[in-house]
């Protein structure tokens, strides 16, 4: 049984975060959240991680990942920059690549088998990537049948802003039936809002479930994505803000019946870093993991 492959979305400025968050350490021992989620994959039996990153970072992820990953999973870098494009499409005012979707097409020919795609800067939890993993090694990877880890909504939030989550809809069969992404998202008095495309705040539930970018895809999901995105090009590609969303390609195929999309659900409190300040918190969480024996102290000595 072919090992499935982890797709790390790693390409972001962190402008939010004002630096640099996917190599930004958060334990004694310099441990990145990136670290804690190829460790879980390894153990869940991912075989592969292909990391989607800026030219100009490469240097320092090669620095940092290559000494600690050689011998224990096949590694391979790509790359996602602006001019990332079809050559019609390249005379345009754009100065930041074209979102999610298209920092995944990027990884279309380092991909062969199932895969799973994650960002750099979530923490999502071991019992995660053990449900994603089995659930790809048990699909035919000729097949357009996708799966994605599902959060609670009050589990994912930030208490220093507002955060960018993906509003599932799933059906009585335990599959999705809709994602629409919701860029703004925070707590105001205690309660959870988001804004529509008026600007206008409504309430949202708590138990919402959300997708994280936790996804698992067949290598069928790049031939289907690349056509969408030149369709999206044709339409945006002069429009300084327009972006490309995984959820975007998720959701026209879950509606269209091209494909089915299982929703796998985590329990999980996911963390991460949006903001500076959420780093003490990330921090704490990370040495009680280690305190309990969930990850050794050292995770790859």
């Amino acid at each position: 049984m072919s090992k499935p492959t982890l797709v790390i979305l790693a390409a972001g400025v962190g402008s939010r975060y004002g630096g640099l968050k996917q190599l930004d350490t958060f334990s004694d021992q310099g441990d990145t959240i990136l670290d804690f989620s190829i460790y879980d994959a390894i153990q869940a039996g991912f075989g592969k991680v292909v990391f989607i990153i800026r030219k100009s970072i490469e240097e320092d992820f090669k620095a940092f990942f290559n000494p600690k990953l050689e011998g224990k999973i096949d590694v391979e870098y790509v790359f996602q920059e602006t001019d990332s494009i079809p050559e019609r499409f390249k005379e345009n005012n754009r100065e930041k690549p074209w979102g999610t979707g298209h920092a995944l097409l990027m990884a279309k020919d380092a991909v062969t088998e199932n895969f799973a795609v994650i960002n750099a800067d979530d923490f999502y939890g071991r019992e995660a990537f053990e449900g994603i993993a089995e659930a790809l090694r048990n699909t035919d990877k000729n097949s357009t049948s996708f799966n994605m880890m599902g959060y609670v909504l009050k589990n994912t939030i930030s208490d220093y802003g507002f955060v960018s989550r993906g509003e599932c809809t799933v059906n009585h069969e335990g599959f999705l039936a809709g994602i629409v992404e919701r860029t703004h998202i925070e707590k105001v008095n205690g309660e959870l809002v988001f804004k529509d495309a008026n600007e206008t705040l409504k309430p949202i539930s708590e138990e919402t479930i959300v997708a994280m970018n936790f996804f698992g895809f067949t290598p069928k999901y790049f031939d289907i994505s690349a056509s969408m995105f030149e369709a999206f090009l044709e339409k945006n590609y002069k429009e300084p803000k327009a972006e490309f969303f995984i959820p975007l390609v998720v959701n026209t195929v879950i509606v269209d019946k091209t494909a089915t999309m299982e929703v796998l659900k985590s329990n999980a409190r996911w963390f991460g870093v949006t903001y500076k300040e959420d780093k003490p918190y990330v921090t704490s969480e990370i040495q009680k993991l280690k305190d309990s024996g969930v990850y050794p102290k050292y995770l790859w000595s």
